[in-house]
């Protein structure tokens, strides 16, 4: 199976703007594809983990990735997907983040001379004259055009700034930008982007007066990927100091039953043929495709190390065996509070004193497998040196010991 048609029986595919154009150019390893990523925060989450795996599909099948780091259209804010303008970050706050984009998209990507390549908007975007970006880029849109647009239309009725206004602009400008310098030919994104992606494809064509479908490719992603960065408590980081090894493995290890082998074929690398046996897989069954996910997606973000341990850490406390050394541990020291409440509390299990009281009066929390009914228990040194695993509800726990 060529890759084309890996992409799409895995249900990475949404989209194309000319499927036979991408499917040669894929397929014949001659697509120089850029996707973006806006440096919001100082880590990748899985929300980019679909981006990130394609890219490293890609290019082992000899295509060249463009990582290209938003770092001058991250000075403005993108209203895409969003109800309420971004907090403009500092200069210094934008590079700091696109230098941990980097060292992340290293475990996915190899770059280097022929091989993937990071740029950054902001080297060409904060040299554009003003006055020439109205003259030689302005008059390629269509106001009427742009406000049909989806992602500005969702803004309409709580206030689209001017300066947000001007994103479609620059990110049509980045495609022409990197087609120019680098003959990069395909750009690849999200629901959300159609069309500002489009809107690049169409500046090309007006300003190089060429057929922009016979050079230039749009695809869409399935809109699957972000969907799958967020939880009810936020995002789950690439950064292990973020989100530790074990609870990315744990994030995966309780996806829903329906979600598990739509996330193994669209995220692992897993050959298509063991996908499909897994498919007809059902009831306990789908607890062995979870660990599989789990497994296969720690260990090509945090390592197969790691990824054993949260296995093992997790066998230790969901199922009896493994070794509980790897399971997140929480250390008190002797000026530490040993009581149930300041215990829930120095883990993050509850928020606060009044959280975890609350918690414990609703039964939801045990020690060492027995449900806590006082809220004024308290372990002796013994207790703790030994160590006590703590839980709230059925997921949520740690190990606590004294040092």
């Amino acid at each position: 199976m060529q890759i084309y048609d890996e992409l799409v029986a895995r249900g990475l595919i949404a989209q194309v703007t000319n499927e036979e154009e991408i499917k040669n150019m894929v397929n014949n390893g001659k697509a120089k594809f850029y996707i973006g990523f806006d440096p919001t925060a100082d880590s990748l989450h899985v929300g980019h983990f679909m981006a990130l795996c394609l890219m490293k599909r890609l290019q082992q099948a000899g295509n060249q990735p463009f990582a290209l780091i938003g770092g001058g259209t991250g000075m403005i804010g993108d209203p895409s997907g969003r109800t309420d303008m971004r907090k403009m970050m500092t200069v210094e706050t934008i590079q700091h983040n696109c230098d941990c984009f980097k060292k992340q998209m290293e475990r996915f990507i190899e770059f280097g001379p022929d091989k993937a390549m990071m740029v950054n908007n902001a080297d060409w975007l904060l040299d554009l004259n003003y006055i020439d970006v109205l003259r030689e880029v302005g008059a390629c849109f269509s106001v009427n055009n742009m406000l049909r647009a989806e992602c500005y239309k969702q803004r309409m009725e709580k206030g689209l700034s001017f300066l947000e206004f001007n994103y479609m602009i620059m990110q049509a400008y980045d495609f022409y930008y990197l087609f120019q310098k680098y003959g990069c030919n395909m750009q690849f994104g999200g629901n959300d982007q159609w069309s500002n992606m489009l809107a690049g494809t169409e500046l090309i064509r007006r300003k190089l007066e060429k057929d922009a479908h016979a050079m230039t490719i749009t695809l869409l992603l399935n809109s699957e990927g972000k969907k799958m960065g967020k939880t009810a408590s936020g995002a789950v980081w690439l950064d292990p100091d973020k989100t530790s090894p074990f609870d990315f493995y744990q994030y995966w290890r309780n996806v829903e039953d329906a979600d598990v082998l739509k996330c193994i074929r669209m995220l692992t690398f897993l050959p298509l043929e063991q996908i499909d046996e897994m498919d007809k897989w059902e009831g306990s069954q789908l607890n062995q495709a979870k660990e599989i996910l789990a497994y296969e997606l720690t260990s090509l973000v945090h390592g197969e190390d790691e990824a054993k341990k949260a296995q093992d850490g997790a066998k230790a406390l969901f199922g009896g065996s493994g070794n509980s050394e790897n399971m997140p541990t929480c250390e008190l020291s002797a000026d530490d509070g040993k009581d149930i409440i300041s215990i829930l509390v120095k883990t993050g299990l509850c928020s606060s004193n009044g959280d975890a009281r609350r918690n414990i009066q609703q039964g939801g929390v045990t020690a060492n497998d027995e449900k806590v009914n006082d809220i004024k228990k308290e372990f002796t040194e013994e207790e703790l040196k030994a160590g006590v695993i703590v839980k709230r509800g059925k997921k949520n726990f740690y190990k606590v010991i004294l040092k």
